[in-house]
């Protein structure tokens, strides 16, 4: 879930996926879901993009289009548009973010708060997100697709492990990324520089 823009690669999210995961799992679908580009002004890039995440998923094989699912989600309605997000992250069995260049990586946050597992690029803000193996998995190369498919079958697999590492990827969030433990840092700093 992000923005149509190549700097998220949906384009290796989506080729990575028919490679190594959809051949190696049954029943296993992937949503690629971004913004209604025309919804979006400050994005010059993002109709392009999703027309070439289209063609790279019509060039598929039938039987893994069919578990391949572009979604534009709607920016009129704020609500909604947050509603949407949400069932699809509390749904996901993975979350998955493999940009190949990052800030913080809200979707990372979000997902994590939502208590899945997430497989990730070691980049940026991400890194600093998660505990590779703990609350999460970092895939060292962004542009390497087979490591990232099988991190994802890792979990797919193994679902015990997914499950206890989403309750510590929401631990994390809770404990290091949430407002009032800013705050919190921000008063021991006054009360250290006031004494």
């Amino acid at each position: 879930m992000s923005r149509w823009d190549r700097l998220k690669d949906p384009v290796g999210v989506i080729r990575g996926f028919a490679e190594y995961v959809a051949p190696q799992v049954d029943d296993v679908h992937l949503i690629v879901a971004g913004p209604a580009v025309a919804a979006v002004s400050d994005d010059p890039e993002g109709e392009e993009v999703l027309h070439e995440c289209r063609d790279v998923w019509g060039d598929l094989d039938a039987s893994v289009r069919e578990k391949v699912h572009l979604a534009c989600l709607p920016m009129d309605d704020a609500e909604e548009n947050a509603a949407i997000v949400n069932a699809l992250q509390r749904r996901a069995n993975v979350v998955v973010q493999k940009s190949l260049a990052e800030g913080f990586g809200l979707t990372v946050a979000e997902g994590m708060w939502k208590s899945r597992p997430v497989v990730a690029s070691k980049i940026g803000g991400i890194q600093d997100q998660i505990v590779h193996g703990e609350s999460g998995l970092l895939i060292d190369d962004p542009q390497n697709l087979e490591d990232y498919g099988g991190a994802v079958i890792g979990l797919l697999e193994d679902e015990e492990r997914a499950f206890e590492m989403g309750r510590r990827a929401r631990d994390r969030v809770r404990d290091e990324f949430l407002g009032a433990r800013s705050l919190i840092q921000y008063v021991n700093l006054f009360e250290k520089l006031l004494s």
